[in-house]
């Protein structure tokens, strides 16, 4: 488990990375990889874009730690990210973050 504010940190490293052009290829897809997640896996993606822990997101869904975990796990198998830092990427690129 990763604090919320050291997942920011995290991601933003990435990101500044990204933009050096060093990002890693699953993160450069966008929009795209998005269609095979359903409308809950894309809610908690966009959460989880903006450094929010398994709890946060579980309490801003209304949804127990194991079923948060399940649909992260679900998430990183199906956007074919090795970590969270990658699928905020994913969720930045797809416009996910705008209304998180």
């Amino acid at each position: 488990m990763v604090s919320p504010r050291v997942t920011r940190h995290l991601i933003d490293r990435y990101l500044a990375a990204s933009a050096s052009g060093d990002e890693p290829a699953p993160a450069r897809q966008g929009v795209d990889r998005l269609s095979g997640l359903t409308a809950r896996e894309r809610e908690v993606l966009a959460l989880l874009g903006t450094g929010a822990s398994n709890a946060d997101i579980g309490a801003r869904l209304h949804l127990g730690a194991g079923t948060v975990k399940t649909h992260v796990s679900s998430l990183l198998a199906k956007l074919e990210c090795a970590n969270r830092v990658q699928a905020a990427v994913v969720a930045r690129d797809a416009g996910l973050l705008r209304g998180a």
